[in-house]
Formats: structure tokens, sequence, C-alpha cells
């Protein structure tokens, strides 16, 4: 791995970090229970955008420590650092993604 590979993947993992950090304490406010039934429905769909946001961040740091980050998981190539950019959690190459049932 090149320097500059682990500087990326070492900003990578410091920004998913302060998201997971900024998404927990978004979720804990989230499930406060403000006695707004109006809000209900709202803060529902919030808490479960919220959870799916944590499960990416949490895959991409467990690819990140696993040593598997932008690898493909279905066809094993690598994954362009511009599309990594755009979408850090991804799990899969473009041709791979677009064949994933939806």
């Amino acid at each position: 791995m090149t320097t500059h590979t682990q500087n990326w993947l070492d900003q990578l993992r410091s920004t998913l970090t302060s998201d997971f950090e900024m998404q927990t304490a978004r979720l804990t406010q989230l499930t406060a229970d403000t006695g707004d039934p109006g809000e209900a429905h709202t803060r529902g769909a919030l808490i479960a955008a919220t959870r799916q946001s944590l499960e990416h961040i949490t895959g991409a740091l467990r690819r990140i420590a696993e040593g598997r980050y932008g690898i493909c998981e279905r066809c094993a190539a690598p994954i362009p650092q511009e599309r990594l950019e755009v979408l850090p959690h991804a799990r899969f190459c473009v041709p791979c993604q677009q064949k994933q049932p939806r």
C-alpha cells in the first residue's frame, strides 16, 4: 500500500469515526420521547435512516480494519477511489452494484 493510499485511508477512518459519533448522538436525540404523537411517524423514519447510516459506517470501518476496504464483495475487483470518495460505504464496484437486487 502506498503512503498516499494509507494517508487517504487514515483520513477516511477519522471522518467515518466522526460521522459515527455524530449519527450516534442524533439517534440518541431522536429516540428521546418528545410526547408529541404528531412527530412519531417522522421521528420513526429519521431513526430508521440514522440506524442505516450507522450500519453503513460500521461496515466501512470494519472493512478498513480487516484490510478488505475498497474491494468489491462480489467480484473482488478494486473499487475505484473516486466511487469510494462519493460513497465511502460502497461494498460493490459499479457493475456489480447494478446487478444487485433493489
